[in-house]
């Protein structure tokens, strides 16, 4: 039986280092492309979100064939992701009602980092999304969400839960953590979530009961297999 799958996506194509300057960014594609293509095969129709309902931008650097296994996978993501009409037709974050969804799913890219960190709407649906028992997925730096989800008395609605997030390891290999402003994995540390580490780049699958998380690109497509196992 079809489910209805929102997609939450970053609104925003930079992400503001500790310097001031602004990295160009946005959602990383293989985050996006490869849970769409999963839940799409198995008859599942989805809807992107993004707070104001802009279009969400690509992350140029995820489209590259160094990560994308050579010229060959850059080029498929890049016209999957061409063809993904949902992407281009956002609805607003803000007009969402969980209500209306069977599950929700946040793709990373440094994006998130940047505005759905902070973003109210977001949190309480993420919220709301926990409660519920409806699946939940979020991968990579999508967890950062996850910060702005908090209580009436002011703790991380995430507190206590297993989650699986883009490392302090893999942001210092990437080249950014000694630039960023904060890093993913200590915020998520000091709200109180129990972060499990994985090794860098490789797939790390979190299940927490409805919650599903992954920490860096090669978890999105492991990620979407263990939400669609709790679409049935």
């Amino acid at each position: 039986m079809s489910k209805k799958i929102l997609f939450v996506m970053t609104g925003v194509d930079y992400w503001t280092l500790a310097d001031g300057t602004k990295h160009p960014t946005g959602f990383w594609a293989e985050e996006a492309v490869a849970p769409y293509e999963a839940f799409k095969a198995a008859g599942h129709e989805i809807t992107v979100a993004t707070p104001g309902g802009v279009i969400p931008t690509v992350d140029a650097g995820s489209l590259a064939p160094a990560v994308n296994g050579g010229e060959e996978g850059a080029k498929k993501i890049a016209d999957t992701l061409a063809s993904i009409v949902e992407i281009k037709h956002p609805i607003k974050l803000e007009d969402v009602n969980l209500d209306d969804w069977d599950a929700v799913f946040y793709p990373g890219g440094h994006g998130p980092m940047e505005d759905l960190a902070v973003n109210a709407d977001s949190g309480s649906l993420l919220t709301l999304a926990l409660r519920s028992g409806k699946p939940l997925g979020v991968v990579c730096h999508a967890p950062a969400a996850l910060l702005a989800a908090v209580e009436e008395d002011g703790t991380n609605s995430f507190k206590g839960r297993k989650v699986a997030a883009f490392t302090n390891a893999e942001e210092t290999q990437a080249g950014l953590a000694d630039k960023a402003k904060w890093l993913l994995e200590t915020r998520l540390v000091e709200a109180g979530a129990d972060v499990q580490v994985g090794a860098p780049w490789a797939p790390n699958v979190v299940v927490d009961g409805n919650l599903v998380t992954g920490q860096n690109p090669a978890s999105s497509a492991p990620l979407a297999q263990e939400l669609l196992k709790k679409l049935v």
